[in-house]
């Protein structure tokens, strides 16, 4: 209520919709800094432990399923505060091996009327070293962590497996798992990476360097997975599912930001970049449907587009995604709706005679 009622009508959403985006991140490092604020903000916001939501993927124990997908933390500034908030989990970035401007001013643009968002912010980011400072600095993280990874625009794509190496070298320490970023519209050429030879040469080096990394860190290595667009065709589909599963990567995050603009109503429909928000919602989840379906449910899916819901997260769960993430629906709905998707799903859960989330995963397919 203290979000819906004040926050976003008399604050967030009376200005420009990156400065509303840095005020979040800057507020709540802020509060991170204040005696008692941490706790006082996971008293009022956070997701109590519920043994029926709790997922161990990839060996990793997830206190719930939910997440924040990448792009709000790009730096890693306060993504612990996230946990307070009730997050099971979080991604940081995208970031890229040196720091980046990003896209030129104004490149973010709220669609109110269509509950979405469209960004082309171009990977702006400090870079992967101070990236590294900054998660070497914060100590053990209160849940686990995810690092987005992805090229620097002036790397051409012949190169940008070595940029992704870069990051992992960097990087490897602090994240509990990786993705990949070759799907977001906002780089030229990067979605090429989807696709062929580049995708299996980007993999294999990938691969490659988690096992160099886990080697010389000691334990296991550590889970990466692949972040695919929602606008390829079925084949391209096809044959990008069968590359990334033969690669022996850990998964595959279920989608990315979409070009299409078909359905929408607001005036900033017209404004270049990824979509995200409502109208994504059952592409995102037809795609999970399909990478489930052509693997066996063999490769764990991460769900994202889309959920601003229990029933949009327990569809996509439904449909074979082991975790889901949320973005567009924190800036809408606030941090109230973690509550609200976590107490909807266990209500769900025990509607279909399930005794905990991971018996739900697929259930569509059986």
């Amino acid at each position: 209520m203290l979000y819906s009622k004040i926050a976003k009508p008399v604050i967030f959403f009376r200005i420009d919709p990156e400065k509303a985006h840095h005020l979040v991140i800057d507020g709540l490092y802020t509060a991170g800094k204040t005696p008692g604020m941490p706790a006082l903000i996971r008293s009022i916001y956070g997701v109590d432990t519920c043994p029926e939501l709790a997922v161990n993927l990839f060996g990793i124990q997830f206190p719930h399923p939910i997440g924040l997908a990448a792009g709000l933390d790009k730096n890693a500034k306060t993504v612990e505060m996230f946990a307070n908030i009730g997050f099971g989990f979080a991604e940081v970035g995208t970031v890229t091996p040196k720091g980046q401007a990003g896209n030129e001013l104004p490149r973010l643009f709220r669609l109110p009327t269509d509950e979405a968002l469209i960004n082309r912010m171009g990977f702006n980011n400090e870079g992967a070293e101070a990236m590294a400072a900054r998660l070497a600095s914060k100590g053990k993280m209160p849940f686990p962590v995810a690092v987005n990874i992805g090229k620097n625009k002036v790397t051409p794509n012949e190169l940008a497996h070595e940029d992704y190496r870069s990051c992992l070298q960097t990087l490897y320490p602090y994240g509990d798992f990786f993705v990949v970023n070759i799907s977001s519209p906002n780089t030229p050429d990067l979605r090429a990476l989807q696709h062929g030879d580049e995708l299996r040469l980007l993999l294999s080096t990938v691969t490659e360097e988690m096992q160099t990394q886990a080697k010389r860190h000691g334990g296991p290595i550590k889970p990466i997975l692949v972040k695919i667009a929602p606008d390829m065709t079925e084949e391209q589909l096809g044959y990008t599912v069968d590359t990334i599963a033969a690669s022996g990567v850990a998964g595959i995050i279920a989608t990315n930001t979409t070009i299409d603009r078909e359905g929408l109503h607001h005036e900033n429909a017209v404004q270049t970049g990824g979509l995200s928000g409502k109208p994504l919602k059952e592409r995102s989840t037809e795609v999970v449907r399909e990478v489930y379906k052509q693997t066996g449910g063999k490769l764990p899916i991460i769900g994202s587009g889309g959920i601003f819901t229990a029933d949009d997260a327990y569809d996509k769960i439904r449909a074979g995604a082991s975790l889901v993430e949320i973005y567009t629906a924190l800036i809408y709905r606030g941090p109230e709706v973690l509550r609200e998707l976590a107490k909807g799903l266990k209500k769900r859960l025990h509607e279909d005679g399930f005794a905990n989330i991971t018996e739900a995963v697929g259930a569509d397919h059986r």
